[in-house]
C-alpha cells in the first residue's frame, strides 16, 4: 500500500505535463511538477544597466562638483580684485581730501586780509559748507581688552 501512494500512476490527461507527480496530504489531487524559468539572467542584465547608469551619475556628479569650485575660486578671484580697486579708490579720495584742506589752510594762512572781514568770511563759510576735521587714530585694541560690556554680569 504504501508503494502505491509513493507510486501513483495517473493517466496523461489534456493539458498535463509528463513529470515527476507529488501527492498532496490536504488533496486527493495530483500535483505535477513545473520546470521553473530562471531569472537569473535578466536580473543580471538590470543589474548591469543600473550599475552603468550609477557610475554615469557619479561622473556627472564628479563634473559638476569641479565646474562648481572653478566657478567660485573665479568669483572669489574677482571680489579680491573688486575689493583692492575700492581700497585704492579710497585711499587716493582720502589724499585728495587731504591735499585739498592743506590747500585751504594754507591759502588762508598767506591771506590775512580775508580774516579783517567778518560780514564775507561768514558768507563764503555759509555757502561752501564745513569741511569736517579727521578724527585722530585711535591705538590698537589689545586681544586681552576685548571684552563684551553687554554681557558683563553687575552683582548687587
Amino acid at each position: 500500500m504504501a508503494s502505491k501512494l509513493h507510486f501513483l500512476l495517473v493517466p496523461a490527461a489534456v493539458g498535463l505535463r509528463l513529470g515527476c507527480k507529488l501527492l498532496s496530504w490536504t488533496s486527493d489531487a495530483v500535483v505535477v511538477a513545473k520546470p521553473k524559468r530562471s531569472l537569473l539572467p535578466v536580473l543580471v542584465v538590470l543589474f548591469l544597466v543600473s550599475y552603468g547608469l550609477m557610475s554615469l551619475l557619479v561622473v556627472e556628479q564628479g563634473r559638476t562638483i569641479d565646474n562648481q569650485r572653478s566657478l567660485i575660486q573665479s568669483l572669489l578671484d574677482d571680489s579680491n580684485q573688486l575689493s583692492q580697486l575700492k581700497g585704492k579708490a579710497s585711499q587716493q579720495q582720502h589724499a585728495a581730501a587731504q591735499a585739498q584742506a592743506e590747500a585751504k589752510t594754507h591759502s588762508q594762512a598767506q591771506n590775512p586780509s580775508t580774516q579783517a572781514k567778518p560780514r564775507d568770511n561768514a558768507k563764503d563759510n555759509h555757502n561752501t559748507g564745513k569741511l569736517r576735521k579727521p578724527f585722530p587714530q585711535k591705538p590698537p585694541v589689545g586681544t586681552a581688552d576685548n571684552t563684551d560690556e553687554r554681557r558683563t554680569v553687575l552683582t548687587i
